[in-house]
């Protein structure tokens, strides 16, 4: 394979994480080392600011300040939710990246983000090569929802993960303060995937879990939900509920109010509220103390209580993507594949192909959902814990997280 020289543009899209920023070093350290990408860009605002011609020179960087991204969660290069039309539609996106790309000499394009920004990747992939312009386009996956196909889990899920983990355990202290009973909604995101809200179930294990959990890959019945929470409260004195902002009726209508309050700019509607809506309803129906509380952004930007494997595995995945760009790999996806040696947990890399990953969600499998719908089994338990292992060191200054400060210098 003839070596490919020219710069590369990394860029951030959807929802940001707590380690998204440790992919986007892998990414940039590995480039800037690398010997053939001659200059490293970094977009604003993704890929919007590749089509405004807002692109960051990352080697103008401080590299102190690059490696304290491992520790900085949210999108330190800025987000964007942008759905391109398909070229055979309406190219004008795509004419003006190719432009883009040309003045910049731009030979290398990282897209970190989720199923949309796969399908991103995966189209602009398709008309690089339709137009014969050699560029190696990557995928870096990040998803809290831990949704994405073809891989064993998704960076940025594990601390999320954990962050909801150890919430719970909380919440269940507090709940049980007083000698009257409380009953606690916890709604945690997740629109049609209910990893997130598994997670609850990880707190279970240390005695201060929830006593029901429900996944939109299962139909919500309301009655039956009223009747389990009743059934739990007159038994122990109290109730904690962990819900997926998605969950859903039989006929596929969302238990959320809010679902046609907004959307995303992706099309998907923005849920909401959910909590609130349940304890009203348990109030109601219960007579009892209830609390809704909505976790919202603080389960995608907690990184006091990330997890360092999936700082390390999120990295990883940012350096493997450089890595095998620069052997001559193209339209491809890094993805995790689990193994255990000597007993312990590997995390080893492969392949998936773009257009595979588009636009595919992944779901909780049904097997690991109890047969009432309300709770999970071991088996998630199992897959997940070894996920959210290890403390990082965390940067801090007078005990103050400290995170990355980069100048942002546009390149010219």
């Amino acid at each position: 394979m003839k070596e490919l020289k020219g710069a590369c543009i990394i860029g951030q899209s959807g929802g940001p994480t707590s380690v998204i920023n440790a992919s986007a070093y892998g990414v940039i350290d590995t480039a800037l080392k690398s010997g053939v990408i001659t200059q490293v860009l970094g977009a604003e605002y993704g890929i919007k600011g590749v089509l405004a011609d807002r692109l960051f020179d990352m080697g103008l960087e401080d590299p102190e300040e690059l490696r304290l991204l491992k520790y900085t969660p949210s999108s330190a290069l800025g987000s964007c939710r942008y759905k391109m039309a398909d070229p055979e539609l309406d190219d004008t996106d795509y004419k003006r990246i190719l432009e883009v790309f040309k003045k910049h000499n731009v030979r290398y394009f990282f897209y970190n983000g989720g199923n949309d920004s796969m399908d991103t990747c995966n189209k602009i992939n398709n008309y690089m090569r339709s137009v014969g312009y050699q560029c190696r386009v990557m995928g870096v996956p990040k998803t809290i929802d831990n949704d994405l196909y073809g891989t064993d889990h998704c960076p940025g899920y594990a601390s999320a993960a954990k962050y909801i983990a150890t919430s719970l355990m909380e919440v269940y202290q507090d709940a049980h303060v007083y000698d009257t009973g409380v009953i606690v909604v916890m709604e945690i995101m997740g629109r049609h995937a209910g990893w997130l809200t598994a997670a609850a179930a990880l707190a279970g294990e240390y005695g201060a879990g929830p006593d029901l959990i429900y996944l939109p890959e299962t139909d919500f019945s309301m009655p039956a939900f009223i009747k389990d929470v009743k059934r739990i409260y007159e038994e122990t004195g109290g109730c904690i509920i962990a819900v997926s902002e998605g969950i859903h009726y039989k006929d596929g209508g969302f238990v959320s109010e809010a679902k046609t309050a907004a959307n995303d700019g992706f099309g998907h509607a923005q849920l909401g509220g959910l909590a609130t809506i349940l304890a009203e309803v348990l109030k109601e129906e219960t007579g009892a103390k209830v609390r809704g509380i909505e976790l919202n952004l603080l389960q995608r930007c907690g990184a006091h209580l990330a997890s360092k494997t999936d700082i390390e595995e999120s990295f990883m995945a940012g350096k493997a993507a450089v890595d095998n760009a620069i052997r001559g790999i193209n339209g491809r996806m890094i993805g995790f594949e689990r193994s255990v040696q000597d007993g312990k947990y590997v995390c080893k890399l492969k392949l998936i192909p773009l257009m595979d990953v588009a636009n595919v969600e992944k779901k909780v499998p049904r097997e690991w959902i109890n047969e009432a719908g309300n709770g999970v089994t071991h088996q998630f338990i199992d897959y997940a814990l070894p996920l959210i292992q290890g403390e990082p060191d965390l940067p801090k200054v007078d005990s103050m997280p400290r995170f990355a400060k980069l100048k942002k210098i546009l390149a010219e």
